[in-house]
C-alpha cells in the first residue's frame, strides 16, 4: 500500500517492518466500533507492559473524503486512546488498494454529509517482517488480546 500518515508523510508497507503492529481499519465519525476498539487497544497495549514499546498501531481510514491527515491527527489524540497511533488515509484508490491488500471490507452508505460507513472489525497483528500473523476479534478484550499477542512475539 501507499497511503499518507496524519503528518502528511507519504508511507507504504514498509513502515510496518522491524516493529509487531496491530492494523485496523475506521474512519474518524465512526460512532461506536472505532473509538471502543481504540480504547481496548489502549489497554491492551497496558496489559503488555514493556512488550508493547514493540509494537505499533496502525489506523487505516476507510473515509478518505472527511479523513484528512489533519482530521487523523486530531481524533487520534483524544483522550482514552492509544498514544502513538499512526493515522493513513490516501486517495479512494488508494485506501481500497489497502482494504484489498488486507481482505478489510468497507463501505459508503447513505448520501451528503450524513452518510456513513460499514467495515470489518478485525484487527490484524502483523510481525515485524510485515507479515500476518493473526486476527484479533474486536471484541476480545484487553487481556485475551494481549495474551494472543504475547504468544505470537513468543512465536516470532
Amino acid at each position: 500500500f501507499q497511503l499518507v500518515d496524519q503528518n502528511g508523510r507519504t508511507v507504504d508497507q514498509t513502515m510496518l517492518e522491524g516493529r509487531w503492529s496491530l492494523v485496523f481499519f475506521g474512519f474518524t465519525y465512526c460512532p461506536d466500533f472505532c473509538p471502543t476498539t481504540l480504547a481496548t487497544l489502549a489497554a491492551t497495549q497496558a496489559q503488555l507492559g514493556a512488550d508493547a514499546e514493540k509494537m505499533q498501531i496502525v489506523f487505516i481510514s476507510v473515509d478518505p473524503e472527511r479523513d484528512t491527515p489533519q482530521a487523523l491527527k486530531d481524533y487520534l489524540s483524544s483522550d482514552g486512546f492509544p498514544k502513538g497511533v499512526i493515522g493513513l488515509t490516501g486517495t479512494p484508490e488508494q485506501v481500497a488498494a489497502a482494504a484489498k491488500a488486507y481482505r478489510a471490507y468497507f463501505q459508503k452508505v447513505g448520501e451528503g454529509d450524513a452518510y456513513t460507513m460499514n467495515h470489518s472489525l478485525t484487527v490484524y497483528l502483523m510481525g515485524p517482517d510485515g507479515q500476518f500473523r493473526s486476527a484479533i476479534a474486536h471484541d476480545l478484550g484487553p487481556d485475551r488480546s494481549a495474551e494472543l499477542i504475547r504468544r505470537a512475539m513468543a512465536r516470532g
